[in-house]
């Protein structure tokens, strides 16, 4: 006889015997104990007595009923009796706007009518297991750095929207720290141990991007002589970070919206259709809706991308964040000196976390001293930028130093081509020292 995964049970709450059915044979033959009821009242009287680890829970209870309020309601009083219990939805199509809701209000996910037994098996056990006493821990949050409300409330979103599966879009300026918080995201997901694929798409040029994305035949265009395997492929079954995607181009925008309504696409130069079960998590530092009026940015892809959203606040609204970062970033090298705290705590960050790190890694090359002043950091005396020099200039030079001076490496570090970083760089007036060549006579 099988033993159960745990002690704590699954509760079905579905008006419908054959579905009921079919929920408790799958679950039972994937030994994970489980009771159904079609009646809310009972459901309730369960989880009051602690006997519930995980709910299975339908959207309607009563004959004809599609609005999903009884739904709502269920879901609510549940949430009231034990805050951290894991809420499955089951949703049919007219329920979707409403899961999607409740997803953003707690939810642990929602599952569509025909639900994918693997992806249901897998979610349950997976949210049994974090809710074994034993195991319960808080969020992984990536060795993040704060010490803000602002950020503190972004990190309690990310970590209970990772257990969803559903799209994510990460919104706040440049330098603000999207990324990490899609690495959160991931690392808190059912996905956690799967890949965790970054794609800049801002730096695809575009007569790459389907081969980057979806891959390539031998020979799909001149130069290609070697099987490619795309982006989406090596994520399969894990998550798929696109950063910058309002700089996505139009027909680029078209294929990611096939491949996020149905999972399929093919590869350049095959007509073979292929499937994947990715999570897409994006990030942008644009108005996506400005870029929809402008006729810029898919309307449909946006509504796909955007179930749930997070906003990053620029570092300039979480100023508890900057001398905690800053300590951080200099890793107990050097010692910031009460003038150089001064003046990191008052200047308004327009770089973000970015700039912040790039202007610390530059005081700690230039310092002559074990504390670092803030002429080090580029202030002067009043804690006031001596000149006026354009950010990303500044984040350019500080990423060049960072590199001993490859551009290469460069580029791969503020995320942009290496091509797109030599424009920048000539815009900018930013020119690179050449060093002698050695003389191969005195080696």
């Amino acid at each position: 006889m099988r033993e159960a995964i745990t002690a704590m049970k699954v509760l079905i709450v579905e008006d419908q015997p054959a579905v009921a059915k079919a929920l408790s044979v799958l679950l039972d033959l994937n030994a994970i104990d489980c009771e159904s009821t079609s009646n809310p009242q009972r459901a309730i009287a369960m989880v009051e007595r602690g006997e519930v680890g995980v709910v299975l829970q339908d959207m309607n209870f009563t004959p004809g009923e599609t609005s999903g309020q009884e739904g709502i309601e269920l879901f609510r009083r549940l949430r009231a009796i034990d805050p951290d219990l894991p809420i499955l939805l089951i949703t049919a199509w007219t329920s979707l706007e409403t899961a999607v809701q409740l997803v953003k209000e707690g939810a642990a996910d929602y599952l569509g009518k025909p639900w994918d037994d693997k992806k249901l098996i897998a979610t349950v056990k997976s949210l049994l297991q974090i809710r074994e006493p034993s195991r319960v821990a808080a969020g992984d949050v990536c060795g993040m750095v704060y010490a803000s409300d602002a950020m503190e409330r972004i990190l309690e979103l990310a970590v209970q929207i990772a257990k969803s599966d559903v799209p994510v879009l990460i919104s706040g300026p440049n330098g603000a720290g999207k990324e990490k918080i899609a690495e959160i995201i991931h690392a808190n997901s059912t996905r956690r141990r799967a890949p965790f694929v970054k794609v800049n798409a801002g730096a695809l040029p575009e007569q790459l991007l389907e081969s980057e994305l979806f891959g390539a035949e031998a020979g799909a265009y001149t130069g290609s002589n070697r099987l490619r395997i795309g982006r989406f492929e090596t994520a399969n079954g894990g998550t798929l970070f696109l950063d910058e995607i309002a700089n996505l181009p139009l027909a680029g925008q078209a294929k990611l919206l096939r491949v996020l309504q149905s999972g399929e696409f093919e590869r350049l130069g095959s007509s073979q259709t292929r499937r994947v079960d990715v999570r897409v998590l994006c990030a942008t530092n644009a108005d996506l809706r400005d870029a929809i009026a402008r006729g810029n940015f898919r309307q449909d892809l946006y509504f796909r991308l955007n179930v749930i959203e997070i906003a990053v606040p620029p570092l300039s609204k979480r100023r508890d964040d900057i001398l905690p970062l800053a300590e951080h970033f200099l890793r107990g090298k050097k010692k910031l000196d009460d003038g150089a705290r001064a003046a990191l705590s008052s200047y308004d960050w327009p770089g973000n976390v970015r700039e912040l790190q790039n202007r610390i890694t530059r005081a700690q090359l230039i310092s002559a001293g074990d504390s670092i002043t803030r002429e080090d950091l580029g202030f002067d005396t009043a804690g006031r930028e001596p000149r006026e020099v354009p950010v990303e200039k500044r984040e350019i030079e500080a990423a060049l130093v960072q590199a001993g001076g490859s551009v290469s490496r460069a580029a791969e570090a503020l995320g942009v081509s290496r091509q797109a970083l030599y424009r920048r760089m000539e815009k900018l007036g930013i020119v690179l020292e050449r060093k002698p060549r050695s003389d191969p006579s005195s080696e």
